[in-house]
């Protein structure tokens, strides 16, 4: 069938209509190449016409299945295995050696997330770059996310299955230890580390991140390279925002070298390297060893810490509990009106170390609220206490032993420990007080599917499915921190496509 093309006005509100909904930015010079990439998604969508289709598809916002028809036309994969040498040699030299220094010993855990992962070969480079620069990696708890808009490439990533072009400029030593070949001349990559790698369908123009429920928080390494230069600029600057707050303090964000930019970063402290420059979170502004503002030394030292488990039974705090916070309330002058709603402000901006020295104040003398002890403890967990973010969590649970969001919370952190057992039988106690608690069925199948148990994960899932589809589709889950009942039975959709063809 032949397809008409769309006049250039109609094409040009399109353009526009596509980087609001997708952030793929076609300014007028790629008008051509817009005319082309939707004359494919035409056809597909069912169409002879584009103007007809492109008039269809600006009547409403879009659908999951429309975006992904269209992402599927209107980008294009373009990557192989360790792409940009240098960029590896950087991040295996420099960034993994640091933050394995700072964390050995403790909370060993490492979060990496490969946005805009394509095809998949990215986030299994970075899993081999682990394998190979941490010895004793077994020890650690590691989660490496990629994530795409088109899911036809993570249905091809999540199959772990590549062909001599996915390898052209690699190492020559990539494929002895770390793949199979197979028929076709293709290569399997080996399901050791086939299972350090998730895949995820996210859409950095439009969905909610940092995120629990997408393992977008408290990460530690983005890897997002030649992506942001086919995004329109407020679009830009909104992933920029995210990325920021989705990274722990200290973390690190890659980009391409042709991507770089003072101006667009200014969040970020620009680390120059031989042959390229990475952007590390410092939100004191000061120099990358030196992590914190000096007047937030002392709050840090008192409320950036480990805290006692509430004594058993009773719900009463430890005396060591309240030694801490009468040293913070001679050191904390006091909190001003409406001090929750400033802090909640700050967390919200992602600027963390604000949010907790409000809260410190507020937190140092009585009524305490559950609620900002509860803030206090997400707001640690983001900059990457987890271990203060557990004791604040407990506190919660003490004041108020039956809210099931104090304890999804404390699932969530253990969770992020690495403690799977005790995060399950948090997790379960949960829907023990609420049994349409919807991310806790959601959180219980990924923790089934993960340890292989399929069955026990579908069941999870089809009631988070159901609860879902009961509610509207713009709705706010609980504890979800902006993701809605629509957009979750999407994730979950798409999840269970991925394990499918993969």
């Amino acid at each position: 069938m032949t397809i008409r093309p769309a006049p250039d006005a109609l094409l040009s509100r399109f353009s526009q209509f596509v980087a609001g909904q997708m952030g793929l930015h076609f300014p007028p010079e790629r008008a051509t190449d817009l005319q082309r990439r939707i004359r494919s998604a035409t056809r597909e969508f069912g169409f002879e016409d584009v103007a007809d289709c492109v008039q269809w598809l600006m009547s409403a916002p879009l659908t999951r299945s429309q975006i992904e028809i269209l992402a599927g036309n209107l980008t294009v994969g373009e990557t192989y295995f360790f792409r940009e040498k240098r960029t590896f040699e950087i991040f295996e030299e420099h960034v993994l050696p640091e933050l394995t220094r700072l964390r050995r010993g403790g909370e060993q855990r490492l979060r990496l997330w490969s946005a805009a992962c394509c095809s998949g070969e990215e986030p299994y480079s970075i899993a081999i770059s682990l394998r190979k620069i941490i010895p004793d990696l077994v020890d650690w708890h590691v989660t490496i996310l990629g994530s795409d808009i088109n899911p036809r490439f993570l249905h091809k990533a999540s199959k772990g299955v590549f062909t001599e072009w996915s390898f052209r400029n690699a190492p020559s030593w990539l494929k002895e230890g770390h793949f199979e070949k197979v028929e076709n001349g293709h290569w399997e990559i080996l399901p050791e580390i086939k299972r350090m790698v998730s895949f995820s369908h996210i859409n950095l123009a439009q969905d909610v991140y940092p995120s629990l429920l997408n393992d977008t928080n408290v990460v530690d390494v983005i890897f997002c390279r030649n992506v942001l230069i086919y995004f329109a600029p407020e679009q830009v600057e909104k992933v920029i925002r995210n990325f920021h707050r989705c990274l722990t303090e200290g973390g690190w964000l890659v980009l391409s070298p042709s991507e770089t930019s003072h101006v667009l970063f200014s969040q970020f402290v620009p680390v120059n390297f031989e042959g390229t420059i990475l952007y590390q979170k410092d939100s004191a502004r000061t120099s990358p060893v030196d992590r914190r503002a000096p007047q937030l030394e002392e709050a840090s030292r008192v409320f950036f810490q480990p805290l006692p488990e509430p004594v058993a039974e009773t719900g009463a705090m430890a005396p060591q509990v309240w030694e801490l916070l009468e040293l913070a309330e001679s050191k904390t002058a006091e909190p001003p009106p409406g001090a929750y709603d400033q802090a909640f402000a700050f967390y919200e901006q992602g600027r963390y170390a604000e949010t907790a020295e409000t809260l410190a104040a507020l937190l140092s003398s009585p009524p305490v609220e559950p609620r900002a002890m509860a803030l206090m403890a997400r707001t640690l967990a983001n900059q990457g206490n987890l271990a203060g973010a557990l004791g604040w969590c407990d506190k919660v649970i003490a004041a108020d032993k039956l809210n099931p969001g104090a304890h999804y919370l404390r699932a969530s952190v253990l969770h992020e420990q690495g403690n799977l057992n005790e995060s399950v039988q948090s997790f379960k106690r949960v829907l023990y007080l609420d049994p349409d608690f919807v991310l806790a069925h959601f959180a219980l199948g990924n923790l089934a599917r993960h340890e292989g148990k399929f069955r026990e994960a579908d069941r999870h899932f089809e009631h988070a499915l159901a609860l879902t589809h009961g509610r509207p589709h713009e709705e706010i889950l609980p504890e979800s921190e902006g993701i809605t009942a629509g957009r979750l039975s999407e994730i979950i959709t798409a999840s269970r496509q991925s394990e499918t063809a993969a």
